[in-house]
C-alpha cells in the first residue's frame, strides 16, 4: 500500500462556513480521503492513499460541488532551447507533472508560461523538472506576486461596491424619506417611478447579485444551503414582488405600488460593504506569513569558476560556496568555512543579543550578518531551510482547525434550513393572523428573518483567531503545529522539564578532577572520545585544553543512563553512575563523602574504573539558563505546577531544581522511562506539557498532552512535537500558554457575539420590528465584528 500523501488546494467560490462544510463531508466520503477544508484560508488540507484516489480525483469532486480549485501561473526565461524539439519536450514533461494544469514552451522568446495548483507542486518543483530535463529556467522579474494578486481581487471588490451604491443611493433615499416619521425631504417624482426604481435595482440584482445567485444554485444543487440561498431568496422575493407591483401600474396610473427594490438593491449593497471589510481584515490575519516570507533574501553572491557573481535565491543549490558580507542577510542554511563575525539571529529565535561565528558553526538562511565578512557552504536552501520550515508550520497551523471549530461547524450545517423554515413560518403567522392579506407586510418579515440569520460570523469565528493567534506566536518564536496544538495549551495544568539543554544550557563543562591512579585522565579522555554524549563531550574538550591526545580504541559500548565501557591500550575503561560501579562490583565506598559533597553543588559526578579499580572522579557542571528561574516563577504564577526530569542522581537534580526554584523532582530516569513519568502524571488527573529538546524525549513528547520542543532554529520541524520554541528560551512557555490562553477567550468572545446575534436577531425580525435594510446591515457587521475583535489578538502583550 502506498504511504499517505497531503496536499493543500486553494478552493474558489467558498461564501459561508456552509460551503466549507459541505466540501468537507462530501471529499471524507471518499475512499481513503481525510480533508480538513478552512473557509478563512479559502483552503482544503487533504490527506489521501495515492493508491486508492488522484488529485484529479479530488478536484473533479470539488469542481462537481460547483466550486473550483485555483490555479497559479508563473512566466519562466528558459535557457538552452535549441530548436523546436525542444520546447516540445520540455512541455510535455511539464504537463506529466502532477499538479500542473498547463504548460507553454515558446522558443521564439525561449520562455514558458505555466499554469499550476498551488500545494500540489511549486515553483521550485518546476524548475527542478527543467533542470532535469537539461535546460536552465528562472523565474521572470516582472512576475506578479501573491500579494499583488490580493490586491487586484481587492479593487475589483472595489470596483463592484462602487457600482452598487451609485445605484442603490437614489433608492435608498427613498427609503428614507418615506420613514414612519415626517423629515422633510423632497421627493423627485421620478425617483418615484416604478420603472426607473426597476432600471437602477436590476443592475445591483443580477450583476453585482450574481455571484450570490451561482452560489445558491450550486448548493441547491448539492441539496444544501448556505449564505447565498439566504440572499438570493431575500432579496429575489423582494426584487420579484417589487417587479409584480410595477407591472399592476400598467392601464392603471391611479395604482400606488408598494414597491421594495430599494430593499433588494440595499440589501445586496450592504452584503458587499461586509463582505469588503471582511476581505480587508482577514488580509490582516495572513500579515504574519507575509512578515516572514520578507524575512528571505532575494540574492546571494555565490563563488562560481573562481569569481563572485550575485544570483537569485532560487538559484542557489547545496555545495554553492556563498560570500556574505557586513549587513547583508545569510541567504541560506549553511557551516561557515572561513571569515568570523557576530550574526543577528532575532528574526528567528527572538534572541537580541548577536551570536559569534567563526569557522565550522552553523548559520541560519535569513540572519543578519553584522560586522565580518564570512563564507558559508549552502548545506539547505529553498523548502528545507529553517525559514521555510517555520512558514510551513505557521501555514499549516493557520489551515488547521480547533476542536472548537467543530461545534460552530455542525450549527452553521443546521443552520440555513432552519432559517429557511422560521422565515417561512413568519410569512404564514403575517399573512394570514397578524395581518391578514397583508402580503407586503408578511414578505418585509420573512425577508429580514432570512437576511439578519446569515451564518457568516459563525464561520469564521474560530479560523480568523487561530490565524491571528498562532501568526502572533510565530513573530514571538512559538510556532504551533497546529490549531488543536493551540487551543490544547490552555488547559495545561502541569509542565515537565528536561533537565540537560532545557533547564540548563546543556553545555557542561569540567569543574574538578580526583586522580586516585596516574594517567586516569588520558584513559577518561580516550575512552570518552567515541561518545556524543554532551558529558563525554565535555571531558573530551577539557582534555583537549591540557594538551591530551586521546588514544585509538579497540573496544567502545554506551550503556544508556549508566555511562559507557571501553579498551584502551590493553586496558577495560569503565566510566560512569554509582549504580554502574556497584553492578560491576567496583568499590566506591571511601569516596562516597566527596561525591556527595560535588552533587549538593549542583555537579554531575562521574567515576572512572580502570580494570575494576575506582581510579578517579571528574565533576561536570551545567550552566542554568539566565530565563529558567523567571519562567519557573511565572509559571507557578500562573497556577500551574513545575516538574524537572534527569537522568542525573538525585542530590545534583535537587540542587539544580532548588536553584531555579522546581519542587518536584524526577531523578535516575532513564529515558525511555520520561513517558511513563508523563502518563503518571496524567493518571493524577494533570494536562501535561511536555518540554525537552527532542533528541531523547520523543516518546514524552508524544505521550504528553502537548510536546513542547526546544529548536535552535536548525531543528525548528521537530517531528514528535505539538509546539516548537524557537531559540530555547524557557519565558517562552509560559508565553505560549498566555497566547492559548487568550486565543481562546478571543474564540468564545467570537462564537458568543455570532450565536447571540443571531438568537436576539431572528425572533426580533420575526416579530416584525426590522426593517429587511436594517437586518442586512446587522448581518454585514456582524462579520466584520467577528474579524476585528480576531484581529485585536495581535495587540495583546505576552
Amino acid at each position: 500500500m502506498d504511504e499517505q500523501r497531503t496536499v493543500t488546494l486553494k478552493v474558489t467560490g467558498m461564501t459561508c462556513a456552509a460551503c466549507a462544510n459541505r466540501i468537507e463531508k462530501v471529499l471524507n466520503k471518499m475512499d481513503g480521503v481525510e480533508a480538513n477544508v478552512n473557509l478563512a484560508m479559502e483552503k482544503a488540507t487533504i490527506q489521501y492513499d495515492p493508491s486508492k484516489q488522484t488529485i484529479a480525483d479530488i478536484e473533479t469532486k470539488i469542481e462537481n460541488l460547483g466550486y473550483g480549485v485555483a490555479t497559479e501561473k508563473v512566466t519562466l526565461d528558459i535557457e538552452g532551447m535549441t530548436c523546436a524539439a525542444c520546447a516540445t519536450r520540455i512541455e510535455k514533461g511539464l504537463h506529466r507533472m502532477e499538479g500542473v494544469t498547463s504548460a507553454t514552451v515558446n522558443l521564439a522568446t525561449n520562455s514558458a508560461v505555466v499554469e499550476y495548483k498551488e500545494g500540489v507542486t511549486s515553483v521550485e518543483d518546476i524548475l527542478e523538472k527543467i533542470k532535469k530535463l537539461g535546460y536552465k529556467g528562472q523565474i521572470r522579474n516582472e512576475e506578479q506576486g501573491d500579494a499583488d494578486r490580493k490586491e487586484e481581487r481587492l479593487k475589483q471588490k472595489q470596483r463592484q461596491l462602487a457600482i452598487s451604491i451609485i445605484l442603490s443611493l437614489p433608492l435608498l433615499y427613498t427609503m428614507i424619506a418615506h420613514m414612519p416619521f415626517d423629515i422633510g425631504l423632497p421627493m423627485p417624482h421620478l425617483l418615484m417611478n416604478p420603472w426607473f426604481q426597476l432600471l437602477l435595482a436590476t443592475p445591483v440584482q443580477f450583476y453585482i447579485g450574481g455571484p450570490f445567485y451561482v452560489g445558491a444554485y450550486r448548493a441547491l444543487r448539492n441539496k444544501s444551503a448556505n449564505m447565498d440561498v439566504l440572499v438570493a431568496l431575500g432579496t429575489s422575493a423582494a426584487y420579484v414582488y417589487s417587479l409584480y407591483e410595477a407591472f399592476r401600474t400598467l392601464g392603471n396610473p391611479e395604482y400606488m405600488p408598494r414597491l421594495y427594490f430599494e430593499t433588494s438593491a440595499v440589501l445586496i449593497t450592504l452584503v458587499l460593504v461586509g463582505k469588503y471589510f471582511e476581505a480587508l481584515a482577514k488580509g490582516r490575519t495572513t500579515e504574519a506569513i507575509s512578515k516572514l516570507l520578507s524575512l528571505q533574501a532575494k540574492e546571494a553572491t555565490v563563488i562560481r569558476h573562481g569569481e563572485e557573481r550575485k544570483v537569485p535565491l532560487e538559484e542557489v543549490v547545496i555545495g554553492d560556496t556563498i560570500v556574505v558580507k557586513p549587513g547583508e542577510k545569510i541567504p541560506v542554511d549553511g557551516t561557515v568555512i572561513a571569515g568570523a563575525s557576530s550574526v543577528d539571529e532575532s528574526m528567528i529565535t527572538g534572541e537580541s543579543i548577536p551570536v559569534d561565528k567563526k569557522e565550522g558553526d552553523y548559520v541560519i538562511g535569513a540572519t543578519i550578518n553584522t560586522n565580518g565578512v564570512l563564507t558559508i557552504r549552502a548545506e539547505k536552501v529553498g523548502k528545507d531551510t529553517a525559514l521555510a520550515n517555520i512558514i510551513k508550520i505557521v501555514e499549516e497551523a493557520q489551515g488547521s482547525k480547533a476542536p472548537i471549530q467543530r461545534v460552530a461547524d455542525t450549527i452553521s450545517g443546521i443552520f440555513v434550513p432552519i432559517v429557511v423554515g422560521i422565515a417561512v413560518v413568519a410569512f404564514i403567522i403575517w399573512y394570514f393572523f397578524v395581518a391578514p392579506g397583508d402580503l407586503a407586510k408578511a414578505l418585509e418579515v420573512a425577508i429580514a428573518v432570512l437576511v439578519i440569520a446569515c451564518p457568516c460570523a459563525l464561520g469564521l469565528a474560530t479560523p480568523t483567531s487561530i490565524m491571528v493567534g498562532t501568526g502572533k506566536g510565530a513573530e514571538h518564536g512559538i510556532l504551533f503545529k497546529g490549531g488543536e496544538h493551540l487551543e490544547g495549551t490552555h488547559k495545561i495544568n502541569a509542565v515537565l522539564l528536561d533537565k540537560t539543554g532545557t533547564v540548563t544550557k546543556g553545555k557542561p563543562e569540567v569543574t574538578d578532577v580526583l586522580q586516585f591512579q596516574e594517567n586516569m585522565l588520558d584513559y577518561a579522555v580516550s575512552a570518552e572520545s567515541a561518545s556524543e554524549h554532551p558529558l563525554a563531550q565535555a571531558i573530551v574538550a577539557y582534555g583537549k585544553a591540557n594538551g591530551i591526545v586521546a588514544q585509538p580504541l579497540t573496544h567502545f559500548s554506551a550503556l544508556v543512563g549508566h555511562g559507557i565501557e571501553a579498551v584502551v591500550n590493553g586496558k577495560h575503561v569503565l566510566i560512569g553512575t554509582r549504580k554502574l560501579m556497584n553492578e560491576r562490583a567496583v568499590n566506591i565506598a571511601e569516596h562516597e563523602e566527596r561525591m556527595i559533597k560535588l552533587e549538593s553543588e549542583g555537579k554531575t559526578v562521574m567515576l572512572i574504573a580502570i580494570d575494576g579499580q575506582l581510579a578517579g572522579m571528574i565533576a561536570v557542571a551545567d550552566t542554568i539558563k539566565e530565563t529558567s528561574k523567571q519562567a519557573i516563577a511565572t509559571l507557578k504564577q500562573m497556577g500551574i505546577d513545575v516538574y524537572m526530569v534527569t537522568g542525573d542522581n538525585k542530590r545534583t537534580a535537587e540542587a539544580i531544581a532548588k536553584q531555579v526554584g522546581i519542587d518536584h523532582v524526577y531523578a535516575e530516569v532513564l529515558p525511555e522511562d520520561k513517558a511513563n513519568i508523563v502518563e503518571e502524571l496524567q493518571k493524577q488527573g494533570k494536562r501535561v506539557a511536555m518540554v525537552g529538546d527532542g533528541i531523547n524525549d520523543a516518546p514524552a513528547l508524544a505521550k504528553a498532552d502537548i510536546g513542547m520542543a526546544i529548536g535552535t532554529g536548525a531543528d525548528v520541524a521537530i517531528e514528535t512535537a505539538d509546539v516548537t520554541l524557537v531559540g530555547g528560551d524557557l519565558m517562552y512557555i509560559p508565553k505560549a500558554i498566555e497566547l492559548s490562553r487568550k486565543t481562546m477567550k478571543n474564540i468564545r468572545q467570537n462564537l458568543f457575539w455570532a450565536l447571540f446575534y443571531n438568537s436576539v436577531g431572528i425572533p426580533v425580525a420575526a416579530a416584525g420590528l426590522l426593517q429587511p435594510w436594517i437586518a442586512g446591515a446587522a448581518m454585514a457587521f456582524s462579520s466584520v465584528s467577528v474579524v476585528t475583535n480576531a484581529l485585536r489578538l495581535k495587540r495583546v502583550k505576552i
